[in-house]
């Protein structure tokens, strides 16, 4: 008698989760190349799909990667509604922008996400359709800081000028947690969020 094999079922996946797919792959490409230096071809090969499909759930390359910049931005609005959430009634605005800013240095540990955000400045500063979408996320979490926090003008620019230097500091490489990487000009900004 001989041995019959089961024919293997694959499930399909539904465009939503492909699209899912493809925006992971994306960033994860899209954070070392950039707009400009990453191929649709090198995103599409990490997703396991062709890239005519890419180009059927995303219309556009440009497109593809303004979808991985508002990830990025949906997630640091998240974790900054999130902690300024979790900090307790009738605490004051430094507290609430301290929680916020500790938030965000969990954030910018992931490097994917550290550089889709750098990426998303460079090629904000030669694209006005990606400089107007990245002004308008931008100004979308300022003015929720300003909201959650209740601080002055003042502190919220502080805020959001260190944010700035958290993001220099981690491209560079510095490391907050470890306590062998204590460049005093990093570790001093760290301090004073």
């Amino acid at each position: 008698m001989a041995a019959t094999t089961k024919p293997v079922t694959r499930t399909r996946r539904t465009a939503d989760e492909r699209r899912e797919e493809i925006l992971e792959a994306a960033i994860a490409e899209f954070a070392i190349g950039g707009l400009h230096g990453t191929s649709t071809e090198t995103i599409a090969a990490r997703a396991g799909i062709s890239q005519p499909y890419l180009f059927r759930l995303y219309g556009t390359k440009k497109e593809l990667f303004m979808a991985c910049y508002l990830r990025c931005c949906e997630e640091v609005m998240t974790a900054f509604e999130s902690a300024a959430a979790e900090v307790p009634e009738g605490a004051g605005p430094d507290e609430r922008l301290l929680a916020m800013g500790r938030a965000y240095e969990e954030l910018i540990a992931n490097a994917d996400l550290l550089r889709i955000q750098m990426q998303a400045y460079v090629a904000a500063a030669a694209d006005p359709e990606i400089r107007a979408a990245a002004r308008a996320r931008y100004g979308e979490l300022f003015r929720f800081v300003e909201r959650a926090s209740g601080a002055d003008a003042e502190r919220v620019l502080r805020f959001f000028a260190t944010g700035m230097l958290l993001n220099v500091s981690a491209a560079l490489g510095h490391d907050p947690g470890d306590p062998k990487d204590h460049e005093a000009w990093a570790a001093s900004f760290r301090k004073g969020r």
